[in-house]
């Protein structure tokens, strides 16, 4: 999967998840995902441990346009190391970190609200 810019945000529902992937209306998506108000792209982390400032790139060079960053950590919540926390925070990027499920239905949630939100969600089986 490469970049998929889209011109409505709603085009980045996230419609089911798990298989080691996810659908975003039609479209099926192998891997961990980053979605923002632009688009998304594939996120070559599969576990919590591989999350770093650099692999949430897309997320904050377009920091402006983002109100939350949802973190779908996998099959159960893990808390994100407080030094990524605080980098994501001077980056004016306010994060909220859960399980994939509940990253996944949040996501939608506050994508119907009109909320500009972004995810980095991990990949489950």
């Amino acid at each position: 999967m490469d970049f998929k810019e889209v011109t409505s945000q709603s085009g980045t529902a996230i419609t089911s998840y798990g298989d080691g992937g996810f659908r975003l209306g039609e479209i099926r998506c192998l891997g961990s995902i980053l979605i923002t108000p632009k688009g998304y792209y594939p996120w070559d982390v599969t576990d919590v441990s591989s999350i770093t400032l650099e692999s949430l790139g897309n997320i904050t060079n377009q920091a402006e346009n983002i109100d939350i960053l949802l973190v779908g950590t996998g099959e159960k919540m893990v808390f994100l190391s407080k030094e990524l926390r605080s980098a994501l925070l001077s980056a004016h990027i306010s994060v909220d970190v859960m399980g994939t499920g509940a990253a996944a239905r949040t996501y939608n949630v506050l994508l119907a609200e009109g909320r500009k939100v972004a995810a980095a969600i991990i990949a489950i089986a």
